[in-house]
């Protein structure tokens, strides 16, 4: 684990003791830190007293004197804006932070290294995973973190020259105050999480961070598309020399993009200029970047290819949690001559919704060939893609499906981009995702040895 004499002697109250929250505990009383830590749940303190015993005291910071604490360690699943501890914390004046802010702190005690650090909406995850694929391709010491991967102070520091790749949440964010990334990237802004802030320009804000937790001499770059992620840039590029600022859109990548299979689609495109500005950022050439993206195999619920058969692709893409991150999915897969230049999506969407618009999907409609809406979105969304398309009330997931097989020909996708959350329905989006690929495994045949085939490239149904 990543230890610091920082932390030595001082005293730390953890709130949520998931994953993160146990590195926290274990990084803090290897550093010498007192340590009071909360979980509502008792297997996760039982877990932590059986390895630790007296050192360390259980009680709820809601419930005692913060006063001389050096900090409060939460989880950012915290809803600080509504949870009690935020005046808990406010009233004896103790900062509220998270474990990328104790990483952030812990950094002057690593071996030299270097951080990225990868914020936006949508995307991030598969940048993420992308910046730490090109960077190992590259032989280089590399560790992914933050939002994805493992707690970054749950394993050993990395050797000297390392990497550490963090994708990093608002919520993350929102908990760090000191992190320094030699290279940040903001890929874009949309409407998501306003549950935890005041208005969309506070989500925005907590987003611009990142950024502006940066010195001058260090990489900024950013994605094109929308105004609040061009108006953050415009804001760094005021204090940054030029070099430092990278605003890319990927159209110098397009030539190149039908050889990288698990990139398709224009916000792929975006995605892989965002990851290549980055290692280009660290050092890395065009030649090791680009010998390295066609094997980069992408994420699970993002796009992820899980079976093809009778000719129809079965995309899972239940990642994509409100319309703006559906909106790509869609453009993806455009009529092409040599299917009829037919539209070819069945798209299967609904879930929670997050809003009561499908604005950001319109200009891609003219891909689906129909739509199949499940849960509580489903009236919903049948009203308002019903001026544009054929729409099955499916109502649930596995009919959905059904109802897409029966409909699908050769060619065709069949994909599940819900522009929803799944809350209605499922534990989380990967519960849902892993529910339509078990569906589609069980309700076609071949899957297999079909999968081999676009594995290997072969798949003729995406975008080249």
């Amino acid at each position: 684990m990543i230890k610091s004499p920082a932390f030595a002697g001082k005293r730390y109250a953890v709130l949520g003791l998931a994953r993160s929250g146990t590195a926290v505990v274990e990084t803090l009383l290897a550093s010498g830190a007192q340590v009071t830590a909360w979980d509502s749940r008792e297997e996760p303190r039982s877990a932590l007293a059986a390895r630790h015993g007296a050192e360390l005291n259980f009680e709820d910071p809601t419930t005692i004197d913060l006063a001389g604490f050096t900090a409060l360690v939460v989880s950012p699943g915290v809803p600080l804006n509504r949870h009690p501890i935020a005046e808990a914390a406010a009233a004896a004046e103790v900062p509220v932070i998270g474990d990328i802010e104790l990483f952030a702190q812990a950094r002057a005690d690593l071996p030299a290294h270097r951080v990225v650090g990868i914020t936006g909406t949508n995307g991030k995850s598969t940048t993420t995973a992308l910046v730490h694929h090109l960077l190992k391709s590259a032989a280089l010491p590399v560790r992914m973190g933050g939002n994805i991967g493992i707690p970054v102070l749950e394993p050993e520091p990395l050797a000297a020259g390392g990497v550490y790749v963090l994708e990093l949440s608002s919520y993350q964010i929102d908990l760090t105050f000191s992190l320094q990334c030699e290279v940040a990237a903001l890929l874009n802004i949309t409407p998501d999480h306003l549950d935890r802030y005041e208005d969309f320009a506070g989500y925005a804000n907590a987003k611009a961070r990142l950024l502006a937790m940066q010195l001058p001499g260090q990489h900024a770059v950013f994605g094109v598309g929308d105004a609040e992620t061009s108006a953050i840039a415009d804001i760094e590029t005021a204090r940054r020399s030029a070099e430092f600022v990278h605003r890319v859109n990927g159209s110098d990548l397009a030539a190149m993009q039908g050889d990288w299979p698990s990139l398709q689609g224009p916000h792929n495109l975006q995605n892989a200029a965002v990851a290549v500005a980055i290692v280009e950022a660290l050092g890395l050439t065009q030649a090791q970047w680009s010998a390295a993206m066609p094997s980069f195999r992408g994420l699970p619920h993002r796009m992820e290819r899980v079976a093809k058969a009778g000719g129809v692709l079965f995309i899972n893409d239940s990642k994509a949690t409100n319309p703006a991150s559906a909106a790509p999915a869609l453009g993806a897969f455009p009529p092409r001559p040599e299917f009829g230049n037919r539209r070819r999506i069945h798209w299967i969407a609904g879930g929670l919704p997050k809003s009561d618009s499908l604005a950001e999907c319109e200009p891609f409609f003219g891909n689906v060939a129909a739509a199949y809406v499940i849960g509580e979105a489903g009236p919903l969304f049948a009203r308002l893609l019903e001026p544009f398309m054929p729409v099955h009330r499916s109502e649930m997931l596995s009919e959905a499906i059904r109802q897409a097989i029966a409909a699908a020909k050769s060619g065709d996708i069949i994909m599940l981009s819900p522009a929803c959350a799944s809350f209605d329905q499922f534990r989380d989006y990967e519960a849902r995702g892993d529910a339509f690929r078990q569906i589609v495994e069980a309700l076609t045949e071949a899957i297999t040895s079909e999968a081999t085939s676009w594995e290997s490239g072969q798949d003729t149904g995406g975008t080249v």
